[in-house]
């Protein structure tokens, strides 16, 4: 069964230490800054078709700044 609320992403900039892992996997929701940071695309809030996408670059931030809450 599919979790209710839509997911949103955001990211701790103290923690972000530029992998970029997160850009790589999930183009569509993440983009990096001047200095190679990554920050979330928008408002933050991921369209369903994109879920997988988020969720993976979640779990692939070795610095655990990438975060992804139901609302």
């Amino acid at each position: 069964m599919a979790e209710k609320g839509t997911l949103r992403l955001s990211i701790d900039s103290a923690k972000c230490q530029g992998h970029n892992r997160c850009c790589a996997l999930a183009p569509e929701l993440f983009d990096a800054d001047e200095l190679g940071f990554a920050h979330v695309k928008g408002s933050g809030l991921v369209p369903a078709n994109l879920e997988e996408k988020a969720l993976l670059a979640v779990r692939n931030c070795p610095e655990y700044a990438v975060r992804a809450e139901r609302e």
